[in-house]
């Protein structure tokens, strides 16, 4: 089992235990060469990103198409602490997520707005 520690807001720190299987389906493009996010399943993140209305709900608090609210200066500064604030999100707005869900939706916010290097 792999552990990876994840950025919740600014300083706090939470451990998320993710199962070596990764998603169920396999990944079809890369999320840009970050290792962590090489079992994630961009397709199924996706889906989870157009069904929970992630941005609709960004639009709301930040205007727009709600694509601003992926770069806050200094506040997401690398891949883990991008999926902190993924699983952030989920929690705070109860969205019942699996740590792979976590995973492959913090990994298409990784393609499409990111770019971290590992």
């Amino acid at each position: 089992m792999r552990l990876f520690t994840g950025f919740v807001s600014t300083v706090v720190t939470m451990m998320v235990a993710v199962g070596s299987g990764g998603s169920a389906m396999a990944q079809t493009e890369p999320a840009q060469g970050v290792s962590m996010f090489k079992t994630a399943d961009l397709k199924h993140g996706e889906h989870l990103i157009d069904e929970l209305a992630c941005d609709e709900c960004h639009a709301r608090r930040v205007g727009g198409d709600g694509h601003a609210i992926y770069r806050p200066k200094g506040r997401i500064n690398s891949p883990a602490a991008l999926r902190g604030m993924v699983q952030y999100c989920a929690t705070q707005l109860n969205h019942p997520l699996f740590p792979e869900d976590v995973l492959d939706i913090a990994a298409v916010l990784q393609r499409d707005h990111y770019r971290f290097k590992d």
